[in-house]
């Protein structure tokens, strides 16, 4: 019996003990770490062999007849300003009764802008010719006096001589006569007053319109029908002081501060060419018109006014403009060849016409046709198919294509 129980004891599973490795275990780790030793060798080759950029040497392609062919000797930034701008308003108080500007429109001198009210002004110009009409009526009514006066005077003369009258009696109507004359000469001179004081009524009437000072472009509009203008302020904030800005644009011109340390290198009638920061493509010729004599203490700039050369309507004042000054004048625009210029290494003959390599943002070299125009000393130009700005390959290696991984080597 007990032989059998220690029999039974032996058949028991003990659940302490670990389980047998199964079978083929260590064979799946050796497949996968020959699977991740593939790997690691295909990215190595993959880094090693892997097509290098391209060492190239790249150039911009410059607008033709900017500064790029003249020497700059002093870049600033300044403003365009305008020599002539005025806001017009009226001479008198008084409310606005039409508008006849809008922001943009040209006004030409003399150009009605806006009427005032002129009901006070009718008044005092119709009273001023009634006192005119009296005025006149008064010297008609001396002048039949003094006709009767002298009539008076001149039957009592050979009367007293004769005894017949008595001398007092000759002797005033010789003051009558006199007195008269007086009152006469009075009387005319009234209606000189009285006519100069309707000149002045009819000023007043003129007052209450309000014309333009000279032909300009209107760039602002203050006022409204109803409101009240005043050139002296008056009413604070409820009160007008005038009814718009006109801007002559032909005395637009560039303000420039330079600082103390180079204003040296500017003289007057030096070439400028200034940019627009609206327009940075286009160059405009421009010229320096004087150095202004006194400098700013607190910014240790001076000041310098630049005139220009073209005028244009894309040009408006308080635009912001970077100048450079210039060591002699850049070509005519007109007579300049259009287009842009490039190295003359930097063109290509591919598939029987003229290419040149782009490289774009992302540093790659792009093939494109271009139309290919005069030789300019070691630039070529290019009439199409290339923009101002965009960098070209100078001197293309024979492994370069396109689409190619570039790194440059050095700048032009």
């Amino acid at each position: 019996m007990n032989a059998s129980h220690e029999l039974l004891k032996e058949l028991r599973i003990d659940r302490k003990a670990p389980p047998p490795p199964a079978p083929g275990g260590r064979r799946r780790w050796w497949i996968l770490l020959a699977v991740v030793l593939a790997l690691l060798a295909a990215l190595a080759a993959f880094w090693l062999l892997r097509p290098r950029p391209v060492q190239v040497e790249t150039a911009p392609a410059v607008a033709i007849g900017s500064a790029a062919g003249s020497s700059s000797v002093l870049d600033a930034s300044g403003y365009v300003v305008a020599r002539r701008m005025a806001t017009v308003s009226a001479k008198i108080t008084g409310k606005v009764r039409e508008v006849m500007i809008e922001e943009g429109m040209r006004v030409e001198e003399g150009q009605v802008m806006a009427t005032l009210d002129p009901i006070d002004a009718d008044a005092q110009r119709g009273l001023s010719a009634a006192q005119v009409q009296a005025a006149r009526s008064q010297v008609a009514g001396l002048q039949a006096q003094l006709k009767q006066a002298e009539a008076e005077a001149a039957r009592l003369q050979p009367l007293v001589l004769q005894q017949l009258v008595s001398r007092s009696q000759f002797d005033q109507a010789v003051a009558q006569r006199d007195s008269l004359r007086a009152q006469l000469e009075t009387a005319r001179r009234n209606v000189q007053v009285a006519g100069s004081q309707l000149a002045i009524a009819e000023l007043g009437v003129d007052n209450n319109t309000v014309r333009a000072p000279f032909s300009g472009v209107v760039t602002a509009k203050a006022a409204q029908p109803g409101e009240i203008v005043s050139p002296l302020s008056a009413g604070g904030g409820f009160t007008r002081t005038g009814i718009g800005t006109i801007v002559d644009m032909d005395s637009l011109e560039i303000e420039v501060e330079v600082g103390e340390a180079f204003i040296g290198r500017v003289q007057p009638k030096m070439p400028v060419e200034a940019t627009l920061n609206a327009y940075p493509d286009w160059k405009i010729p421009a010229e320096v018109i004087a150095i202004i004599p006194t400098a700013d203490r607190g910014k240790a700039t001076v000041k310098v006014r630049v005139a220009i050369k073209t005028r244009d309507a894309r040009i408006v004042p308080e635009m912001g403009v970077r100048v450079s000054f210039l060591e002699q004048a850049p070509p005519d625009a007109g007579a300049a060849p259009k287009g842009v210029r490039v190295p003359a290494a930097a063109v290509l003959q591919r598939d029987g016409g003229d290419a040149v390599f782009v490289v774009d943002d992302q540093s790659r070299a792009h093939l494109r046709k271009v139309q290919a125009g005069l030789a300019m000393n070691k630039d070529r130009q290019i009439v199409q198919g290339l923009r101002a700005g965009e960098q070209v390959v100078v001197q293309p290696p024979d492994d370069l294509s396109d689409g190619s991984a570039v790194v440059e080597a050095g700048a032009r």
